[in-house]
């Protein structure tokens, strides 16, 4: 019985040790545990999971690149990378516009709001500006002028995800043109560049756990759990509408694909609890794109649907935006009429494409509704500050499971996804299905299980002939 204990403490040391879900697991318990026993200590653990974004978000940028790069390169066909683009944000149109008419929907058969009698005339008429820092969200002019790059450098100092992919269609386009004879070196080089970019990920993502416990410790310690009990109808609504879509989209990338969305989040169940974690879906882009490509997506789709994702289809935001007006509405005894509710929804379907970036850019897009419809008083959007934070796992989930169900819909209709491997992955009969320490080891893993050809032959020159030119 001892030596049987002993084997089993030892599998479980093993595990922890190995298994970055269990690690995040605990770290998630952990950070609970600390910001409800210790609040002002769980308070000032928040630097832990800001710096660990910080580290994740600096290597984004030329991961993207690379990608990008190399997949339109790969591909060859600058036309295919366009329509893949085109098909792309026709997608994220269909998606969001669901995503807000269902919210919208079940605002109004579960009133949130109702009930609650607030005067907005007591609320904080400064709480927004506070949180918000004084911002706007951009014009549909502008925003389309700030996706240009006004420096190359600028682009990725600025993290601009949108300036680095414009940035990428440029390059990778010039290479198409000159070929490989003229520029032979070149996609080696960014090859070997996003090689490096991955194994600085690996090396990064030793610190997840910590990051999940410090951001998760400060969630609970600045916030506490009365939130839940004063809010928990919004947020039951909330949580349930988007387990609603997610349903959805299951159906949609089975019709779409034959692929199972479930299978799927057990496949990446890690990168989904890290993001749930640190309230963050850009920690996990770099392990998403990479286990999207193991799962048979090819290069170019990936690279552009799923960054571009990351500012065009925010179903979870959209969710809560259009929850969120009703919620106002209702708690300040305001009864939309279905005109204004179609405001509401063409509103956001604008406001909603520049939110990615912005700080307090929820609270702008209420605003921003809030006056368009001229019946809600601006400071009423102070009411969602208290319950804005546990939000965040929920818009998280839905946007980043809505991104990516968005590149196997789109490679699929691309024809650029391999659904052969998508299915043995997605079992678990795939090496790559598997992840190691991280991304880059997981692909060395993958490239030692394929067979390595033998080097040509060359020939041997007799004495006093010319050595024979190789093939290059």
């Amino acid at each position: 019985m001892p030596h049987a204990t002993g084997t089993l403490a030892r599998r479980a040391g093993h595990h922890v040790r190995t298994s970055l879900f269990t690690q995040v697991l605990i770290a998630l318990v952990l950070g609970v545990l600390v910001g409800r026993l210790w609040p002002a200590a769980g308070s000032s653990l928040q630097p832990l999971g800001d710096g660990f974004v910080r580290l994740i978000k600096a290597m984004i940028a030329p991961l993207v690149f690379c990608v990008v790069v190399a997949g339109i390169t790969k591909a060859g066909d600058l036309k295919a990378f366009g329509r893949i683009g085109v098909k792309a944000l026709l997608w994220f149109e269909v998606a969001t516009s669901i995503a807000l008419v269902v919210g919208l929907l079940a605002a109004n058969v579960f009133t949130p709001g109702a009930g609650m009698h607030i005067d907005p005339a007591s609320l904080d008429k400064g709480a927004v500006a506070a949180k918000t820092g004084g911002g706007q969200l951009p014009s549909a002019a502008q925003f389309v002028l700030e996706s240009l790059p006004h420096s190359a450098v600028g682009a990725f100092a600025e993290n601009s995800l949108l300036q680095v992919l414009v940035l990428a269609c440029l390059v990778g386009a010039a290479l198409l043109h000159l070929g490989q004879k003229k520029v032979p070196q070149i996609l080696p080089l960014i090859e070997q560049a996003q090689d490096v970019v991955f194994t600085v990920v690996g090396f990064i993502m030793k610190l997840a756990p910590l990051a999940v416990l410090g951001a998760t410790a400060h969630l609970v310690g600045e916030y506490g759990l009365g939130a839940m009990a004063t809010y928990g109808k919004l947020i039951a609504v909330c949580y349930g509408v988007a387990l609603a879509f997610l349903v959805l989209l299951a159906g949609a990338l089975k019709a779409v694909t034959g692929l199972s969305l479930w299978k799927f989040v057990r496949y990446t169940r890690e990168e989904l609890l890290l993001a749930l974690g640190t309230g963050s879906s850009e920690t996990v882009m770099p392990r998403m794109m990479q286990k999207l490509r193991a799962a048979g997506c090819r290069d170019d789709a990936v690279g552009l649907v799923l960054p571009t994702g990351y500012s065009f289809n925010l179903d979870g935001a959209s969710i809560y935006l259009s929850i969120g007006t009703l919620f106002i509405a209702q708690a300040i005894g305001v009864d939309l009429t279905l005109g204004q509710q179609v405001t509401v929804v063409l509103v956001l379907m604008l406001t909603s494409k520049g939110m990615a970036g912005v700080p307090g850019s929820a609270f702008l897009a209420l605003s921003a509704t809030a006056s368009a419809l001229g019946v809600i008083p601006a400071a009423a959007v102070a009411l969602l500050l208290g319950v804005d934070r546990i939000m965040d796992s929920m818009r998280v989930a839905t946007n980043l499971l809505g991104n990516c169900v968005a590149v196997f819909a789109v490679s699929r209709w691309e024809g650029a996804l391999d659904r052969v491997t998508a299915k043995k992955v997605l079992n678990g009969e795939h090496p790559a299905a598997a992840p190691a320490d991280g991304p880059a080891e997981q692909d060395r893993v993958h490239r030692r299980a394929e067979p390595v050809p033998e080097p040509p032959k060359q020939a041997v020159a007799e004495p006093g002939t010319a050595t024979p030119p190789r093939d290059v």
